[in-house]
């Protein structure tokens, strides 16, 4: 008994555990067969005893775990192993028996987030790592091409079948098009390819066809269907997510760039935490927010909510990227795949803080960049002058302002300097124009409700206050300062923005306090305080003091300015009362701690000092002087010149564009929406595990970690005595990478990149596989593996696994290049094959699921759609930017606005996708409204009538005709066709000169194009 006792600690329990207890024990028990006690295991289930103690063979378990009975055993997936079953044998024979019970007798809630699947379990062939195979040698070949085809007529032989001849140029020419770039060749392209001799012509034109910028664009749209990419929420509301589109940019311009998958991997997962610096990196992102997301939330729903939000991400991350259904993992253990419960919870921990948020990127850093090393260049002169001013020629100007400095400016002082306005303008028409001390009289018209915009630029640092002078003048009504029909005057809003010259900080809003005036008109709402209370309607006002000087001082609540310069821009805002608008402002700047001199002629108390010290022949201290020069050199009008010039070149520095770009990240804004006022969190700190999905029944923090079936870390040998959650939290920190100090992301998404990808440890061998095999699907019409979603139990199996593994581990030797595996399939010889129809192979394999055959292919709405535009010569090439709900657009169809509950009818009559999960493969069904479509659409008659305008030779019908066939179809008429379409033309044309109906010929043609855009020949590919 104690030899049994330990070989069920050692060995068995962790089978029955990880492969049997999923559906005969605890809650779910099939059959009435419980083995989660001794007791229950003898009892038997409803087909009676299981187990005979000590007669292994005669033991029915046994039958069942060795497939010689039915019903096989487990279901979960492949068969236990041989040691497994041999364990299990010797087990009985001692005895079969237990230590303590599995499940029965614990009172742990979390006992089921310890469930650790068995060895055995990663039998299964998907999660296997890649085998090491070489391409079988096959007698008598004289068709293949290379080691993709040695492969092919390996397995076709064994199924006795044989494959088709080559195809013709012409058709490898249209296929090539379409698969590649999804356009079809103008009839010049044609001509150039049917006309090169060079042996390696059909290799060039696929060279040249992955370079194309519409590679992208077609293969994008691919992925696209995979990611569930869409521009809005879902739902009822379904608002917009307007900033959406640069992750299908990111897409587009990836695959162009031929980006290594496994970094197109790790970016859409993580590139904000791999190279947050990148914006590519960062619009990739965009992968994860692209579900749906209920916008309006009640209380009750703001949980479950944020958990379909994490299961939307891990369930999208699992079929696109391992073609694993993990998220039937949510509410029980994967009834079929070694997927448990807790596994799918660590995973969704991954993303427990990741969020929606738009943020602001410069998409073109390297423009800007180049813009600034070209502005460098122009400035440093310009700055370099003002310096050896400064230190050549200022001193003494200083000397010489100081021997006669009775007669300065009275508007220069130490406290205020006049702000010397670069740009100004009355919104409403008055004529604005500035007078010698810096003031601007307003003249002309006199709007009822004016505004004043005013720009200055200044290289004072801490400036602590604005002074707003409404100087009267002659020209105004009774003087003013005003110019209401009274004299008044009336400011409803005072308003300072500043941004520094060098751009490297945004723009802001200076808070004003304290404001202080030499008259108000009273303390409410007519006082200099109303200037900035943010009413328009209320404000300073100076009646009955008309025609003299008025003055009013704004404090900034912090100083303000920047190195190298600020640019102020302030806004005068009259909305008081009717015409009530300044007639001559003038502004002024000081850096006093308290500055004073609403009347502008005191001086701060330390020059003021200093200045009188020199009056009695004092000799300053060498600070001393450095200190009044500085202060005298913004009165300096030379100076003033110099430093203009270089304050101006500043204004000019270029700046970065910035671009609002929808991520999903950490510590960013959310994204708003309508149950943010009702207190959505957005996200959870923590993410629980939970009994049957049930956000009421949480059984504790579910930390970070990954598919146990998919994790072959150097650490598990050495917690093998581990709890499983000690264990799975050994492997993990294995893919860990600790954030930098202060970062404002986990890091967690970065150790799921760094797992996905890992091809010796993680899951990197099962992301060869799924995305080898999505390229195979899209160029051969289905998968090595039929069902590109689903390489679990429930897919299909490789119809050629050595072939899947040997493309997989080829694509992982080129550097996971995606373009180069391009090439590998399409120049094989089961890919240039005709598409002919052979009964008797098709008896022995009707579904060609060993690729006898090339089958004809049925193009997707957006290429059926761009392929019409291209042949009318209406294509409008504009790559990337916002898209459009406008079916009429000229654009590629990838370029629509995917609005979930407004999609674009064409592109659902051809079985476009609705993007509400990851699709792998799009059915081609046939309906009436297809054909309906090509009959009455308006832009397929606008294609048709642009496209024998393309092709019409005057007077010659016949060679119209020629040229729309070589356009439409890239082949010429045989004899029947060409007799049979002259014969359509001159019937129409009869019947529009009959009707009076002009111009009856290019009507004609233009039927007989729509005719060719109706053709199957031009929606399929041979």
């Amino acid at each position: 008994m104690k030899a049994g006792v330990e070989l069920f600690q050692r060995e068995v329990r962790g089978i029955l555990v990880g492969r049997c207890l999923l559906c005969h024990g605890g809650e779910s028990v099939e059959g009435e067969f419980d083995l989660s006690t001794r007791e229950a295991l003898l009892k038997g289930g409803s087909e009676g005893p299981a187990v005979k103690p000590g007669k292994s063979a005669e033991s029915r378990l046994v039958r069942l775990i060795t497939h010689e009975e039915e019903p096989t055993m487990p279901q979960d997936g492949a068969k236990l192993t041989e040691p497994a079953i041999a364990a299990i044998r010797r087990w009985i024979d001692l005895g079969a028996p237990y230590d303590k019970p599995l499940v029965a007798e614990t009172n742990d809630p979390l006992a089921w987030t310890n469930r650790r699947i068995d060895d055995s379990a990663r039998q299964f062939w998907s999660l296997q790592p890649l085998q090491s195979v070489e391409p079988p040698q096959v007698a008598s070949d004289a068709w293949s091409r290379g080691a993709i085809d040695q492969f092919i007529v390996a397995g076709q032989q064994a199924k006795q079948l044989t494959p088709n001849r080559l195809a013709d140029r012409r058709t490898l020419l249209r296929r090539a098009y379409f698969d590649l770039i999804g356009l079809p060749p103008t009839p010049e392209e044609t001509a150039a390819f049917l006309n090169d001799t060079d042996p390696r012509a059909y290799e060039k034109l696929i060279d040249r066809l992955l370079e194309s910028p519409h590679y992208g664009e077609r293969w994008g749209r691919h992925w696209l269907d995979v990611a569930r990419f869409a521009e809005s929420h879902g739902f009822e509301q379904d608002y917009d997510r307007p900033h959406a589109y640069h992750y299908r940019d990111f897409v587009i311009r990836a695959l162009n760039d031929d980006m290594p998958y496994d970094q197109f991997v790790r970016w859409q997962l993580a590139g904000d935490e791999i190279a947050p610096d990148n914006p590519l990196a960062m619009m990739a992102t965009g992968f994860l927010g692209a579900g749906v997301f209920p916008t309006q939330l009640t209380e009750k729903e703001f949980e479950p909510a944020r958990y379909d939000e994490l299961d939307d991400m891990v369930s999208t991350m699992g079929t696109s990227m391992l073609g694993l259904t993990v998220g039937c993992a949510r509410c029980h253990d994967h009834k079929f795949d070694p997927v448990p419960m807790a596994d799918y919870y660590r995973l969704i921990a991954t993303f427990a803080t990741t969020i929606r948020s738009n943020i602001e990127l410069e998409l073109d850093p390297e423009a800007t960049r180049e813009a600034l090393a070209a502005w460098q260049r122009e400035h440093e002169p310009l700055a370099a002058e003002l310096a050896k001013f400064e230190r050549e020629q200022l001193p003494a100007r200083f000397d010489a302002w100081l021997a006669d400095r009775g007669k300065q400016s009275p508007e220069f002082t130490a406290d205020w300097m006049v702000l010397d306005l670069s740009e100004f303008k009355s919104r409403d028409g008055a004529t604005l124009t500035k007078l010698a001390d810096g003031s601007l009289l307003a003249s002309g018209k006199n709007p009822d409700f004016d505004q004043y915009t005013l720009t200055a630029t200044t290289q004072l640092r801490n400036i602590t206050a604005i002074r707003l002078e409404a100087l009267a003048h002659e020209s105004l009504v009774k003087g003013g300062p005003g110019r209401a029909s009274n004299g008044n005057m009336g400011l409803g809003n005072f308003t300072v923005r500043i941004e520094p010259l060098s751009g490297s900080e945004p723009a802001q809003t200076i808070k004003l306090v304290d404001p202080r005036a030499t008259f108000q008109q009273n303390t409410g709402n007519l006082s200099i305080a109303a200037s900035i209370d943010d009413n328009p309607k209320t404000g300073w006002a100076v009646d009955p003091q008309f025609g003299k000087d008025h003055a009013a001082v704004f404090h900034a609540e912090q100083p303000f300015g920047f190195d190298g310069g600020t640019k102020l821009t302030i806004t005068l805002q009259f909305n008081v009362n009717n015409q009530h608008n300044i007639g001559r402002p003038r502004l002024s700047l000081s850096t006093a701690p308290a500055p004073v001199g609403l009347d502008g002629k005191s001086e701060s108390q330390a020059v003021v000092e200093l200045l009188r010290l020199l009056d009695g022949d004092a000799r300053p201290t060498a600070e001393q002087r450095e200190k009044l020069i500085a202060w005298y050199r913004t009165l300096d009008p030379e100076w003033r010149k110099l430093q203009q010039r270089v304050a101006d070149h500043l204004a000019a520095k270029p700046q970065p564009k910035m671009t609002t770009v929808m991520v999903a990240s950490e510590g960013v804004k959310p994204i708003p929406h309508h149950a943010d006022g009702r207190g959505f969190p957005h996200f959870y700190k923590e993410t629980f595990f939970l009994q049957r999905g049930d956000v009421n029944q949480k059984q504790g923090v579910a930390p970070t970690g990954f598919l146990q079936a998919l994790m072959r870390s150097p650490e598990s040998a050495s917690a093998s005595e581990l709890s499983t959650a000690e264990r799975l939290s050994a492997e993990v920190s294995h893919w860990q990478v600790e954030p930098p100090e202060g970062w404002r992301t986990s890091y967690r998404r970065r150790a799921l990149a760094n797992w996905i990808t890992d091809t010796e440890y993680g899951a990197g061998h099962l992301l060869a596989r799924v995305i080898v095999n999505r390229v195979w699907h899209h160029h051969f019409g289905h998968g090595i593996v039929a069902t590109p979603n689903d390489f679990g139990y429930q897919g299909q199996r490789p119809t050629y696994p050595e072939l899947l593994d040997w493309l997989a581990s080829q694509l992982i030797a080129d550097g996971w290049r995606l373009k180069s595996l391009h090439k590998r399939m399409m120049t094989s010889a089961v890919y240039m094959q005709t598409g002919e129809f052979d009964s008797e192979d098709s008896r022995i394999d009707p579904d060609n699921h060993y690729f006898w055959r090339y089958e004809p292919q049925r193009l997707e709405a957006e290429v059926i759609r761009d392929a019409m535009l291209a042949v009318g010569g209406r294509l409008d090439a504009t790559q990337f930017g916002p898209g459009s709900l406008d079916p009429n657009m000229n654009r590629r169809s990838i370029y629509f606005m995917i609005k979930r509950s407004r999609l674009v009818p064409m592109m659902q009559i051809f079985d476009a996708p609705e993007p509400l999960v990851s699709v792998g493969n799009r059915p081609a069904t046939t309906i009436a409204p297809q054909a309906l479509h090509f009959l009455n659409n308006d832009q397929v008659r606008s294609a048709a009538r642009t496209l024998a305008a393309r092709v019409q030779v005057a007077d010659d019908p016949e060679a119209s005709i020629q040229r729309a066939y070589l356009t439409a179809l890239a082949r010429e008429p045989t004899a029947a066709e060409q007799s049979a379409a002259v014969a359509f033309v001159a019937k129409q044309m009869q019947s529009y000169q009959a009707d009076g109906k002009q111009p009856a010929a290019e009507l004609a043609l233009a039927d007989f194009c729509q005719v060719l855009l109706s053709l199957n020949e031009f929606i399929y590919v041979d």
